[in-house]
């Protein structure tokens, strides 16, 4: 064996980097030379590996799982970017490893700590929302196009990102919402299932015949196209009002929307309105009654002396 083959063995430690040094000094080239060569195609070649391993089975893997959970695209696209970055920081630490750095790795790493506790700690909101994200994307209260309701709110959702989903009101103002406001409460979303019950009281006077009422709020329900049969529309006297006798209808949907929802329940409640009309069925409003006394005084002071 060669002097310069043994000095390389003797500066550098086994490995990867160790073995391409010694085959390249056994080609001739100075040891000078060989070595940081070595290190630099070991770091090459074992990031290549990884990364391409990465590629031929972590994405597979990932994408069947994602399938299997019927993750929609905008779900799948962050999860893939996440996934690209840890299989390309993962390749350089395997690579920094197999070019002999380990040191350089161990400063590394204390570095990426104190600096990940800095940045956690200044970020604590946008790491609360992207959690939140994470769990919009697999519990999934809502999707893209679902109408939903939080905080007073309402609106229909056009996008979901990691850190915000984006909804536009019925006013047509597009809302950025954090994502931690949408987990953190109650949210309805009354589009979530293939079926939705509505419920529409109309108030009638005292003196109105309650079953005609009932018949016509429950004809006028068999007669909307949009309203489900089964399970069929019901009307419950529900409230005797101050002013009125409420009649609660209830009925079904399908498939709602919130264009549905509203289109349905006005056809409805104007077709009702309608029919009390022609029938003399009152549709009462509150009265109010006052009583007491109303004293003025000082009124011989302004209107002056009377004559005797």
């Amino acid at each position: 064996m060669s002097v310069g083959l043994l000095v390389l063995q003797q500066n550098t430690g086994g490995g990867l980097y160790d073995a391409i040094g010694r085959a390249l000094a056994g080609f001739g080239i100075p040891e000078s030379v060989a070595v940081p060569l070595g290190r630099v195609i070991a770091f090459v070649a074992a990031f290549v590996a990884v990364y391409l391993l990465g590629r031929i089975v972590v994405f597979p893997v990932l994408n069947r799982m994602m399938d299997s959970r019927s993750l929609e695209d905008h779900a799948q696209k962050p999860l893939r970017r996440v996934t690209s970055v840890v299989v390309v920081f993962v390749g350089i630490t395997v690579a920094f490893g197999a070019a002999g750095f380990e040191n350089f790795l161990q400063s590394l790493a204390t570095i990426a700590a104190a600096a990940t506790l800095a940045i956690g700690f200044a970020m604590q909101d946008v790491l609360q929302n992207f959690v939140a994200g994470i769990f919009i994307f697999t519990d999934k209260p809502f999707r893209i196009g679902d109408w939903i309701e939080w905080d007073g709110n309402s609106g229909v959702v056009e996008d979901i990102s990691f850190r915000v989903s984006r909804i536009r009101t019925f006013d047509n103002e597009l809302l950025t919402v954090p994502n931690s406001q949408l987990t953190d409460g109650v949210i309805k979303n009354p589009v979530a299932k293939d079926t939705l019950r509505l419920q529409v009281p109309f108030g009638i006077g005292y003196g109105d015949d309650i079953d005609t009422a009932a018949d016509i709020i429950l004809e006028e329900a068999r007669a909307q196209p949009e309203i489900l049969d089964d399970p069929g529309p019901t009307v419950r006297l529900t409230e005797l009002g101050g002013s009125s006798v409420v009649l609660t209808s209830r009925f079904w949907i399908s498939n709602p929307s919130r264009a549905d929802f509203v289109k349905t329940k006005a056809e409805y409640t104007q077709r009702v309105k309608e029919r009390f009309d022609e029938q003399g069925i009152d549709i009462p409003y509150p009265n109010r009654t006052l009583s007491g006394e109303l004293t003025v005084a000082g009124l011989e002071e302004v209107a002056g002396p009377l004559d005797d």
